[in-house]
C-alpha cells in the first residue's frame, strides 16, 4: 500500500529508485524507478525539465494522471491529457486529483472477438 513514508524512502536522493517515476494503481505502488516517454512538444517552456516532460509525455500516450514535484523548488504540478497545470499546494492538489479521478472514465482495451474455431 502507498504511504507517505514509503514515497519519502523511494524518492530519497540516496536510493537507487530516486530518479525514476512511481506508478500507482488502486492505492498501491505497481512499479518504481520507471522511465517515462518524454513529450515531443516543441512549444513547451524551456524552464520545464525532464521530470515535467516525462509527466506530460506519459499523459499524452495513456490515461495516466501525473503529479510532479520539482526537485529544485518543491513546486507541485499535475499533468493530464498532455497538459500541465502548475502551482498546487497540498489541498488544491487533493481537490484536483479527486475531481480528475471522479470525472475520468476508465479506458478499456477491447477484447478480440473469439473465432468460431476457438469455441469448438
Amino acid at each position: 500500500m502507498i504511504t507517505y513514508d514509503l514515497l519519502v524512502t523511494i524518492f530519497n536522493p540516496n536510493t537507487p529508485l530516486h530518479d525514476g517515476a512511481v506508478i500507482v494503481q488502486r492505492n498501491r505502488i505497481a512499479a518504481a524507478g520507471c522511465f517515462l516517454p518524454l513529450t515531443l512538444d516543441p512549444y513547451l517552456s524551456k524552464e520545464l525539465g525532464t521530470r515535467h516532460r516525462a509527466a506530460i509525455g506519459i499523459t499524452e500516450e495513456t490515461d495516466a494522471i501525473a503529479v510532479i514535484v520539482s526537485e529544485e523548488t518543491g513546486a507541485i504540478s499535475m499533468a493530464i491529457d498532455g497538459k500541465i497545470t502548475r502551482g498546487f499546494d497540498s489541498a488544491s492538489l487533493r481537490a484536483a486529483l479527486q475531481n480528475a479521478t471522479q470525472n475520468r472514465s476508465v479506458k478499456r482495451i477491447p477484447q478480440p472477438a473469439k473465432s468460431h474455431a476457438e469455441n469448438i
